[in-house]
């Protein structure tokens, strides 16, 4: 290459990723750059730098926003939203991590790859934050005080994050394991910033931060994926880095020093009155284990993770549960820090518990170091790990992206080596090896039980410490407020109408069209992905074929209607979700079976699945499938169906201990994941009272449930025989030949052999359902209160959801729809309830089905963020957009149309597409309707939006302080017990 600005510091050809790995120095400014070359067309940049934060005010999360707010060559107000209007990005985001920042964008478009990377450059080296404070306020935190009169609040978008991110309890604890264990380094403070700190944040430390950390001597740049390498590092050299000097930079993360014996912490977390204090607390033992340098330490470690805690009945986590500590058990190995660490969780314990928690944690991990590790258990875990490596599926995140990730592991503290992390496969050559030498049982002994750099975390609950906190905040700006000269207030209220006015001032015409644009011809007319689904028979049993390229990897799905399953019982589906492949089968026990399916193949899981048929004036119908998903390599298809025969046919829930065990899992992991990702349970409760396919998910995933969960373990010991018959019977009921649907993807398998496989299955299950026995009689199963409801939390902020349907007013679905999406998410709600309101987040969605929904995320607000939702049908009525925006709109919608999909997921959509009687032809006249959307098409959809609010339902979750004071717009009101 001929890039003269630049020294090659080594090149190498890494295989394992099949691209070409450079590492660069720029001469003048010191910017470190790797590249990864290779024909992926879905190209990724991302810059970032070493940002330790000295303190818990959020400053470096602060800054990540604030950059994206405007910068010297693009002056608008939110250059990040502009893109994301009008770019075909297949990412495009900003991270905060707790050591580094990064801003990683990615397009399989070239010109908008351009774009990205310069509008992404410009705003961390020129941003607008020096001469607009507003932007500080807007993002960070700024008094709020709209009348001389009203009481004096905080707000800003990072502070409404992180008082939602401090009320997961999870999180919270996290934060607390890291603090506690580096107090002396970075790690020791919070770099997303805690709530109660943020306000200490002053505008000239904030700029400060960017001054000292935002230079390219500070920054890693990354380019990945098919490209001209030589043209983008020269132009990145005359446009930016060239601009710069070379300057000494001091971000070094410092080395904690290694404690001289463990330490204890006690902590309190909120709940609500509602909830017991006992078997809430958190307890968590902690050590730094290893180096972010040793590869094959920290691969290892993983592997030990997921032996001893993550497996069924792994040896450490089922020692804690048969001395009933605690209730569900996990582990975390965080290896993306200097130092990482190893931790051992248990929920739903006592705070007594503690010492006996790390002695039975010892006494299991010396018996598994003196006795040895199960070698299956660890060829298990090896292949697990090295399965998912080969496959490379990383869903919605590119490829380029995730290994740019691992690259950090150990780039970030290691100049010279960039590429380690992406070397694995000899890594896992080299642990097989090492398995069968005591490697892994030693590592326990020197890693875990002779560590003094230890800690155990006690986080325990405590009734009124939210309404405390809020209390004492609300106190403090009382008092503040009252410390103030009536001058002085009146500079709050004035400062308060400046930066409002400075939302909401519209930028200049001009200013917004020096954000670089697509155009509609820039964008292919024809579908970019073909539904490849071809139906056979094998002796009466509909199979799927969808043929694309998988690299030799078979994706398998075995699908069951649960068409005949009562409605009472749809609950109980989702538990049999979670028990299949969890308890003993004829020939394994749980962990056995878990570790032989994991050992020789890429895994085996089952899930519940709606796929939506016929719409048609609403008529709303579906396919309610209980899926079994397999993944493995085309030798390994025998194997894999020998494994699927003995749980659907042996598999025996008898085990009461265990199912209990199962239970209490499930139940702890709904009591989190539900509130912190309150946005979509929000959703789906309130979709759920308006469509069947919504409820059926609702029953099965959501809040009721949850409810079904949580009863069955307060009664469990008057219900045990009564579940373990209701299982058995739903298998027989569900595991039939008729209800069976078979879908694979793959480009090579041998379809004899599959035949094979199909009728050995059926001949299994046709003489399983000959015995089948009847489901018990079942009265106890409530599906839960219809009309608007609130589920409080012990929270700081809301997830407001208003759902409907359009499909009921006999409006048919567009494409024009999915503008409106765009529209909403990046104009309408963002501006409002966002910007304005300081919400994290918002979405909207409307389907096919007609279902639909407006939901915030992270919200301070409840009864201002209706009144957004409910004025939609007026903002649409009078908005007005010129060719240009709608261009913008329409790029920024196909994005998402056009993400890059691999061969797993084409299957998947093939799948849908196919229940839904959807064809290309469909798709293609979507992809018109979009392309070929006018201006004036826009202000019709109000139509939609009245028909949705017409129809609507509303849930919120949210803090009992706000639910209370908008106790009048719902019908039902309880408490969401959060653990």
């Amino acid at each position: 290459m001929n890039t003269p600005a630049y020294e090659l510091i080594s090149q190498e050809y890494l295989e394992d990723v099949r691209a070409t790995g450079m590492l660069l120095r720029h001469k003048k400014s010191g910017a470190r750059v790797a590249l990864l070359s290779n024909d992926d067309e879905n190209k990724v940049f991302d810059i970032a730098f070493r940002t330790p934060p000295r303190n818990s005010t959020g400053v470096a999360h602060i800054i990540e926003h604030s950059v994206l707010c405007g910068s010297k060559k693009y002056p608008i107000k939110d250059p990040f939203v502009e893109l994301a209007k009008g770019s075909l990005n297949t990412f495009l985001n900003a991270i905060t991590y707790s050591d580094k920042t990064m801003y990683p964008v990615a397009s399989c478009n070239d010109v908008d790859f351009r774009n990205l990377m310069d509008v992404y450059l410009d705003a961390v080296f020129y941003p607008n934050i020096y001469s607009e404070e507003k932007i500080f306020l807007q993002e960070g935190w700024h008094y709020h005080l709209e009348n001389k009169e009203d009481p004096l609040t905080l707000n800003g978008v990072v502070y409404s994050e992180m008082k939602g991110a401090f009320s997961s309890v999870d999180g919270v604890l996290g934060r607390t394991v890291m603090n506690t264990l580096f107090p002396d380094t970075p790690y020791g403070v919070e770099s997303g910033g805690d709530p109660r700190v943020i306000p200490e944040l002053s505008y000239e430390e904030f700029l400060d931060f960017h001054r000292r950390f935002y230079h390219p001597s500070n920054s890693y740049i990354c380019l990945y994926g098919n490209m001209d390498m030589e043209e983008r590092l020269n132009w990145m050299d005359e446009h930016y880095l060239s601009h710069f000097e070379r300057i000494e930079i001091d971000s070094t993360i410092p080395r904690q020093k290694a404690f001289d014996k463990p330490r204890t912490i006690e902590q309190e977390y909120p709940i609500l009155d509602e909830e017991p204090e006992t078997g809430k607390t958190f307890l968590a033992w902690n050590a730094v284990v290893s180096d972010t340098a040793d590869v094959t330490e920290n691969m290892a470690f993983a592997i030990l993770e997921y032996v001893l805690l993550d497996a069924p009945g792994a040896p450490v986590k089922q020692a804690l549960l048969d001395a009933q500590i605690g209730k569900d058990i996990s582990a975390i190995f965080d290896d993306e820090i200097l130092q990482p660490f190893f931790s051992i969780i248990a929920r739903q314990a006592e705070k007594e518990d503690k010492e006996r928690f790390e002695e039975v944690i010892r006494a299991a991990l010396r018996k598994e170091a003196e006795q040895g590790i199960d070698k299956k258990a660890l060829a298990s875990g090896i292949n697990f790990f090295e399965f998912r490596f080969r496959e490379a599926d990383y869903a919605s995140y590119p490829k380029g992206l995730v290994y740019i990730l691992e690259m950090f592991s150990s780039w970030l503290y290691d100049d010279e080596n960039p590429f380690a992390y992406l070397r694995a496969l000899a890594v896992f050559e080299d642990l097989k090896k090492k398995a069968e030498e005591g490697y892994f049982e030693a590592l326990i002994r020197t890693k875990l039980l002779d560590n003094p750099h230890s800690s155990t975390v006690i986080l325990s609950p405590r009734k009124g410490l939210a309404a405390e906190r809020e209390q004492r905040v609300e106190k403090k700006l009382a008092e503040y407020k009252a410390s103030l000269s009536d001058a002085e207030i009146d500079a709050i209220v004035s400062a308060t109408a400046a930066l409002k006015a400075y939302q909401q001032q519209e930028d200049p015409k001009e200013m917004l069209e020096t954000i670089p644009l697509l155009r509609r011809e820039d964008i292919a007319p024809e579908i970019q992905v073909k539904l490849s689904c071809e139906e056979t028979a094998v002796d009466g049993i509909s199979c799927l074929r969808h043929r694309y390229a998988t690299n030799g990897i078979g994706y398998l799905n075995l699908l069951f209607d649960t068409k005949d399953v009562p409605d009472a019982y749809v609950p109980y589906l989702g538990l049999l979700r979670s028990v299949l492949g969890k308890v003993n089968t004829e020939h394994y026990g749980y962990n056995e079976l878990f570790h032989e399916i994991n050992a020789g193949s890429g895994g085996i899981s089952f899930s519940l699945t709606a796929y939506p048929e016929d719409h048609a004036q609403g008529n709303e119908s579906a396919k309610k499938m209980l899926c079994v998903r397999a993944r493995y390599l085309y030798e390994q298809q025998a194997f894999v169906f020998s494994m699927i025969r003995e749980i659907l046919g042996t598999t025996d829930p008898s085990d009461t201990g265990r199912l209990l065990e199962i239970l209490n899992t499930s139940v702890a992991g709904l009591q989190n994941t539900l509130p912190a990702a309150g946005h979509v349970t929000a959703a789906g409760r309130a979709l759920s009272h308006r469509s069947a396919l919504s409820a059926w998910s609702d029953a099965t995933a959501g809040i009721r449930f949850y409810r079904t969960l949580e009863s069955a373990v307060a009664n469990y010991e008057g219900r045990k025989e009564e579940l373990v018959q209701i299982l058995r019977a739903l298998m027989a009921l569900v595991f039939r030949p008729e209800n069976l649907t078979v879908s694979i993807t793959a480009d090579e398998a041998d379809e004899q052999a599959l035949g094979a496989e199909i009728r050995s299955l059926k001949e299994m299950l046709a003489e399983k359902a000959e015995n089948a026995c009847a489901l018990p009689d079942l009265t106890a199963d409530c599906p839960g209160a219809q009309g608007n409801e609130a589920f409080k939390t012990s929270g700081q902020v809301q997830y407001v959801a208003l759902a409907g349907t359009f499909a009921e007013a006999g409006l048919p679905y567009t494409g024009h729809l999915r503008i409106l999406k765009t529209i909403l998410s990046y104009d309408y709600l963002w501006n409002n309830i966002r910007v304005l309101g300081g919400a994290y987040g918002c979405m909207a969605a409307m389907k096919r089905s007609g279902n639909s929904y407006l939901v915030s995320y992270r919200d301070p607000k409840l009864k201002e963020t209706l009144d957004v939702f409910r004025a939609l049908p007026d903002y649409l009525r009078a908005l007005r957009l010129d060719e240009r925006t709608m261009t913008k709109y329409i790029i920024g919608t196909m994005s998402e149309v056009d993400m890059p999909m691999n061969a797993a997921a084409k299957g998947s959509f093939a799948l849908l597409a196919h229940f839904a009687h959807l064809t290309d032809e469909d798709f293609q006249r979507e992809r018109d309707e979009i392309l070929g959307a006018k201006p004036q098409d826009i202000p019709k959809l109000a139509a939609y939006a009245e028909a949705l609010l017409s129809t609507e339902c509303l849930c919120v979750i949210g803090s009992e302080s706000a639910i209370d004071a908008a106790s009048d717009l719902f019908d039902s009101t309880e408490a969401f017990v959060q653990i």
